[in-house]
């Protein structure tokens, strides 16, 4: 599957997509290179080298309780989010991050390994944080992997890993993906916009950018921010730190705290057709998609 493409409809726009994607890693790497990375390097001698995927999960949900146990097609969906993840060829070692004893057993059950963490956590990424100091292990990259993406592609993984290893001044990498019309308004389908050089500028609920028409403009290519994203473990130490923002508090998306404290986040743009879980009716979506397409 070709993650780095552009699924615009209008030719200019596509290529524009493309030009952001290809100039930023280049760049990245170019940087990359001319600083030596030598606050990163690991043994091995490769910048960011070592690279963890944690999976967070939590039982308490106010749209879904219990989502992480929810089954799909015969198996919960943390194992099948799991199991994607293991498939990527970036990360080093996956493990499960949960407050909830149900979950956890679950996960031992088909053979996940496990770190508890404390019902305090307000996010994810903090919880990615907490796993990641208990883990006692030193790693360069810390993946957040959502657990209510079951369909995740394991290119997708690889691809913001690279994307962050390749531009040493950013902390945080993420993906989008073209958003679809009917999602537009929709609060819970996250927007984002990017500059040139394919770094974020923001994230919001409400469509962005904003026309005086108050429309959707078939013509522009909006993105859609899929719920993965790394970070610079030393990064993660400090964002737990960091107050929350004004910005940050009225979305309600962590990932403008980033922003708003001037800390760098590079996207990359793939070609993914997101099945998330956000309710109990999500669940029969995502196996109609699976049977179509005979995924077990």
């Amino acid at each position: 599957m070709p993650i780095f493409s552009s699924t615009s409809s209008s030719s200019s726009s596509s290529s524009s997509s493309k030009s952001w994607i290809l100039h930023g890693l280049a760049a990245g790497a170019a940087m990359a290179a001319a600083l030596g990375a030598r606050a990163y390097l690991g043994r091995s001698g490769r910048f960011r080298s070592r690279v963890i995927g944690i999976i967070p999960a939590r039982f308490a949900s106010t749209r879904f309780q219990g989502k992480p146990l929810a089954h799909i097609l015969g198996k919960p969906m943390i194992q099948r989010t799991w199991e994607r993840a293991k498939l990527a060829a970036t990360l080093d070692h996956v493990v499960v991050a949960t407050d909830d004893e149900k979950i956890a057993a679950c996960c031992q059950g088909f053979g996940a390994e496990v770190i508890m963490t404390s019902e305090s956590c307000r996010n994810g990424t903090e919880r990615c944080n907490e796993a990641l100091q208990k883990l006692g292990k030193k790693y360069d990259i810390v993946v957040n992997i959502q657990g209510d993406e079951p369909l995740i592609e394991p290119e997708i993984i690889d691809g913001i890993v690279k994307a962050l290893q390749a531009a040493p001044d950013a902390v945080f990498s993420t993906a989008v993906t073209s958003l679809k019309p009917e999602d537009a308004f929709d609060p819970n389908r996250v927007k984002c916009v990017v500059d040139n050089r394919g770094y974020a500028i923001y994230f919001s609920r409400g469509l962005i950018p904003y026309n005086k028409s108050g429309k959707v403009n078939p013509q522009f290519p909006y993105l859609l921010h899929l719920g993965i994203q790394s970070y610079d473990s030393k990064f993660l130490k400090i964002y737990p730190e960091l107050e929350p923002t004004p910005l940050q508090l009225e979305e309600d998306l962590e990932q403008l705290k980033v922003l708003e404290n001037g800390y760098k986040m590079k996207v990359i743009k793939v070609d993914h057709e997101t099945h998330g879980v956000d309710t109990p009716e999500d669940i029969n979506k995502v196996e109609r998609f699976m049977l179509e397409r005979n995924l077990s």
